[in-house]
């Protein structure tokens, strides 16, 4: 088996500053594909690693306006993080003090979330540590997680109301305009894997997003004669963007190749595979590497999950494949059909990949092994025999009955305890639940233990219609009786609208 290079927070930067520095996002702009050879590069956002300096990395963000050219002859008001659309990839090290400084200079409230990061509750950029505009807010904390594929974005908590899915102050509004990143941690057993770790050029971010337009580039939030009692009330589209770009080319050597794929859609859930039917595999979930590679066909991924797969095409010389959503193999088990648009059912392709001559220092087989992954037992959980209720209510929007209310602690944990929490979605429609604080795992999916690429670090999971799902999680270093986590659908607009909850460790 071939071992990659051992790589420290500087050479992975060097292998890819010629990639990320030709690419900055919002500095191209999309084209019409006539045909493959014209097709727009993939933009690689640009990776910061930040300073150091006394013993603390220190990065710096800014949430600011601007206009990108999605469609021939249009410009699009947008926001982004440091550049016009989406955000830089942050690298951080485990282990790391980093001091991150978040400007606002989108005219509106906002906050920056570090999704799936464990960080003290006042650090982590929910709706409570909110950023007025103009002014700067600083999040330290060290690195506890795992490597993994994390990401950024905001997370505002707009009054509930008649308005509050058009409120610019809301979450989905402001990822929608542009404000999201990836965000990179590595560790001392991710420098021991023989993966590959060159970003840019064979460790490729993949942010999926979807879209639609007004015909005067504007991004299209609603339709105009949108109606919430009657309407699909999601922001989704028919434009299908990786890394801010529509149907891109990525350009690749014969040779194993890791996709780093994080879903930053509002609402849209994609089913992976390739335009070839090949084997690819995970090896990462949300916060972490799995134990061993897991060969799969499709993969289903929705809103805020990301995972991280190996494609090997070391025979594919000269040839293309596409990176496709096989969403007509949903039919109606994820979206019901009232709440479906034609792309919830429908075929659609993302990315093409362009195969050329093997680099230098490629990787070229897939490992057999990967990492220990130690299962939390049961037992471990202070409420094992009865575990910890949310029921997923739509219609009103809520949890165990209960709209989103700033001023209300849903429930209380005692730091250092583990619990067990059960998921019930009793509804036709699936639900992304997301917690706050820390990753957990996956114990069961109707009383069955989850597949194999289920088996690692989330801190999301899809709970399917009318399924109920345990998780196990540590509540371990951190606790705060006045800032509270959050758990709550991770579709932007049920969140909004209230099916969200607070919880403090005490």
């Amino acid at each position: 088996m071939e071992r990659a290079p051992t790589l420290s927070r500087r050479s992975f930067v060097a292998l890819s500053t010629g990639t990320a520095s030709s690419l900055l996002l919002g500095t191209s702009h999309w084209q019409a594909p006539q045909d493959a050879l014209k097709r727009q590069a993939l933009p690689i956002p640009p990776l910061i690693d930040g300073t150091a300096r006394g013993g603390v990395v220190t990065y710096d963000l800014t949430e600011q306006q601007g206009v990108m050219g999605f469609l021939p002859g249009l410009q699009t008001e947008t926001f982004g993080y440091n550049g016009d659309f989406l955000g830089p990839t942050l690298l951080m090290r485990k282990g790391d003090q980093v001091a991150i400084n978040v400007t606002n200079n989108i005219g509106l409230t906002s906050t920056t979330h570090w999704h799936g990061l464990h960080v003290p509750a006042v650090m982590d950029g929910g709706p409570h540590q909110r950023i007025e505009p103009g002014e700067t807010w600083t999040a330290s904390f060290p690195v506890l997680n795992r490597a993994a594929t994390y990401w950024y974005h905001p997370h505002p908590h707009a009054p509930l109301g008649q308005s509050v899915l058009m409120d610019p102050m809301g979450t989905g509004y402001q990822v929608y305009q542009g404000l999201a990143g990836m965000l990179i941690v590595e560790d001392d057993t991710s420098d021991t894997l023989a993966l590959p770790r060159s970003y840019g050029r064979d460790d490729i971010p993949l942010i999926l997003q979807d879209r639609r337009f007004h015909e005067d580039g504007r991004l299209m939030h609603f339709p105009d004669d949108f109606n919430a009692a009657t309407d699909p009330a999601l922001r989704k589209g028919g434009h299908f963007l990786v890394n801010g770009v529509e149907a891109p080319l990525l350009k690749v050597g014969a040779q194993v190749i890791r996709l780093r794929v994080l879903n930053a859609s509002n609402a849209r859930i994609y089913n992976l595979g390739f335009s070839d039917e090949r084997i690819f595999y995970q090896v990462g979930s949300d916060g972490g590497y799995l134990a061993a590679p897991v060969p799969l066909s499709r993969l289903i991924l929705a809103p805020a999950e990301r995972a991280e797969i190996l494609v090997d095409l070391g025979a594919d010389k000269g040839r293309k494949i596409k990176l496709r959503s096989f969403n007509s193999e949903n039919g109606n088990r994820l979206v019901p059909r009232p709440l479906q648009d034609s792309w919830d059912t429908a075929d659609f392709d993302l990315l093409t990949i362009r195969v050329k001559r093997t680099k230098a220092n490629a990787v070229t087989t897939v490992p057999e092994s990967l990492v220990t992954v130690d299962r939390i037992p049961q037992s471990e959980a202070v409420n094992a025999p009865s575990p910890r209720p949310f029921e997923l209510n739509a219609n009103p929007f809520g949890i165990n009955g209960k709209r989103m209310d700033m001023a209300i602690i849903d429930a209380r944990i005692r730091r250092g305890d583990t619990e067990i929490w059960e998921i019930t979605n009793p509804n036709s429609q699936a639900h992304p639940f997301h917690v706050h604080g820390d990753s957990f795992q996956i114990l069961s999916r109707d009383a069955v233990l989850p597949p194999a690429h289920e088996l690692g670090w989330k801190d999301v999971v899809l709970v399917r219609p009318f399924e109920t799902v345990r998780i196990i999680k540590r509540f371990h270093d951190y606790a705060d009786t006045l800032n509270p986590y959050m758990f709550h659908c991770h579709i932007l607009e049920h969140e909004d609208v209230g099916m969200m909850g607070q919880f403090v460790v005490e």
